[in-house]
């Protein structure tokens, strides 16, 4: 499943999240037009990340020799530079504070992705808008549930056997429901971040599986994917009673765009740096906003030097933990090591 731009798309998806952070961090006026409409922006590209993992990890689940395997495969993916990201800004914290107390509390938290519970750390960002140190791995949580969950999603998704897309269409309806109810029954902004959470996402994983599934039969049909794509997509922004729409038609333009004949950027050619920069991109802007860059530089030049640091960020990321981290076989070192030749 080489001949496509999952890579490129996962790439986009993040630069537009942190275009959206970028202009949230960095405000001059707060909730702005700009901000609002890039904030729906961001939810898109997040929802479309779903999208694509769950086509990429159910293909790497169905590669995999045992549970064993896929599980050692999902660690390396993901959680060194996961933890590297953590422990990073709590050594800055530290460094700045000794205060032992905040800085275990932030890690014994976030390094088991329970971001929610602390999101600060003493010394850093207080007093900004926004004091979280990175506001943007709440989806780690959901992916990394996801992860588990998927074995035993595809084992009981086997025991409907002819009744399979059945089981898909109940998995797509059961998360819409979750995220339509919740915040009805749970008042509040409890509500509204329960529904966020993975049930309520679980039918852009599920369109991401059903991609995978129907894979040789679709790939040649990106037209109608687009087509459909398109039309059910644009019904989820008109109404919001259409919203259930969303998964299923953001799926046929990500299948359109990633098995539409003609050029496929290598996106990795210098290293895969998605997962990088969307980890990275939100401590490095509170960083520069900390330090008055987005108030003295104005919009444009922040952002030009927030997205800067980020890529080299992810850059080094990539080189010095992910990669080293991954097997020979792995697809991310071998797109890499092709673009190198």
């Amino acid at each position: 499943m080489t001949d496509n731009r999952f890579d490129f798309i996962r790439l986009f998806l993040a630069a537009s999240v942190m275009v959206y952070h970028a202009v949230a961090l960095g405000a001059a006026v707060p909730f702005s037009q700009l901000e609002l409409r890039l904030a729906i922006l961001a939810e898109i590209a997040i929802q479309g990340f779903f999208i694509v993992s769950g086509l990429l990890v159910a293909s790497s689940l169905e590669r995999s020799k045992t549970l064993g395997d896929y599980t050692g495969k999902r660690i390396r993916r993901l959680y060194p530079a996961y933890a590297t990201i953590i422990l990073v800004p709590a050594a800055i914290s530290f460094w700045l504070t000794r205060d032992l107390t905040g800085v275990g509390a932030y890690l014994a938290a976030n390094l088991v992705f329970l971001n929610f519970l602390a999101p600060d750390l003493p010394g850093l960002f207080e007093g900004q808008r926004f004091t979280a140190v990175n506001g943007a791995l709440w989806t780690l949580k959901i992916e990394v549930m996801f992860y588990i969950a998927l074995p035993i999603i595809l084992w009981v998704l086997a025991r409907f056997g002819r009744l399979w897309w059945i089981g898909i269409a109940l998995l797509y309806a059961g998360g819409e429901l979750w995220a339509y109810f919740v915040p009805r029954l749970v008042p509040g902004g409890l509500g509204i971040e329960l529904a966020r959470q993975l049930p309520g996402q679980m039918a852009y994983f599920a369109m991401g599986i059903a991609l995978w599934k129907a894979l040789p039969h679709i790939q040649h049909r990106w037209v109608r994917l687009a087509l459909a794509g398109t039309g059910l997509f644009g019904a989820s922004l008109i109404h919001p009673d259409l919203a259930f729409l969303r998964a299923f038609g953001l799926a046929g333009l990500i299948g359109a765009l990633a098995w539409a004949p003609g050029w496929k950027p290598n996106a990795a050619r210098f290293g895969d740096i998605s997962y990088g920069l969307y980890i990275t991109h939100f401590p490095i802007l509170q960083a520069l906003v900390a330090g008055g860059f987005a108030a003295s530089l104005g919009f444009p030049a922040f952002m030009a030097l927030g997205a800067g640091l980020s890529i080299l960020a992810s850059l080094a990321l990539w080189h010095l933990v992910e990669r080293p981290a991954l097997r020979p076989s792995s697809h991310y070192r071998k797109v890499t090591a092709q673009a190198g030749r």
